[in-house]
């Protein structure tokens, strides 16, 4: 189990450095709490790791990585929109910040655990689970794989502190496009489908068209809201703390 274990740890270490893997890693760390991602890469990947033992030391089969490498790319797709849509907190909101740091370490699980599926980490796990302890690689493995991405999270917390905002939520959705580009084309290449590339075609211009309408209502409604603050502020009025739409709403009620 010893060996099995110093095995898995510098073969998965050495092969996540440099990987995908490690660069969503340093992109997360650039916008959540370093512990928050560190904790979704270790629960993805000893879920991921898990089944990577058990397909090559218990069944010996292969899983269709194209398909999982597509599904990977649309989520990264989808995150790079919710990134450059950015997250403000009310007074209301900060109570909940518990609920949200949820669905963040969500976020950061699944899109670890899709990006995982099919790539050369996991290939490797399943390999040497073939010919080694099963324990002593699933726990290799994991640290190996979780000691390189804290390696992209250290750099990513670091340049967090340094670099503005806007800056930082900018730079994130670009590493998210990257990602989403990287995997869905070596998803469809593998694959070589009409029928899986027109589906990802179509996926890819749903995603495009509803995340563009939706950063864009996002970002008027916040105008909105800072000019009603602004004309608030001059003219000595308190601010209600609504919406242009429940203003609108309660406009027409009464």
């Amino acid at each position: 189990m010893i060996t099995a274990f110093l095995v898995s740890f510098g073969v998965i270490f050495v092969a996540e450095l440099g990987d995908k893997s490690q660069l969503m890693a340093m992109t997360f760390a650039l916008r959540y709490r370093w512990w928050v991602v560190v904790l979704g890469i270790t629960i993805a990947t000893t879920a991921v790791h898990a089944v990577s033992v058990g397909l090559g030391h218990f069944l010996g089969l292969s899983i269709p990585g194209d398909l999982m490498s597509i599904v990977g790319g649309l989520a990264m797709l989808v995150f790079g929109f919710w990134t450059l849509r950015g997250d403000s907190l009310d007074d209301d909101e900060s109570a909940k910040a518990e609920r949200v740091s949820k669905s963040i370490l969500l976020a950061v699980v699944g899109s670890f655990f899709l990006a995982e599926l099919g790539d050369k980490t996991m290939l490797a796990t399943i390999t040497l689970a073939t010919d080694h302890n099963w324990a002593g690689v699933w726990i290799g493995s994991t640290i190996g794989m979780v000691a390189a991405d804290g390696l992209a999270i250290a750099v990513g917390a670091l340049l967090g502190r340094r670099l503005p905002e806007k800056a930082i939520a900018y730079g994130a959705a670009v590493l998210f496009f990257v990602f989403a580009v990287w995997l869905t084309t070596d998803g469809l290449v593998t694959a070589n489908n009409f029928v899986v590339t027109m589906f990802t075609i179509t996926a890819v211009a749903v995603i495009v068209s509803a995340g563009t309408w939706y950063v864009r209502s996002h970002r008027e409604q916040a105008r909105l809201v800072q000019e009603e603050l602004a004309d608030q502020e001059h003219s000595g009025v308190p601010a209600t703390g609504r919406t242009p739409v429940e203003r609108s709403v309660a406009a027409t009620a009464d």
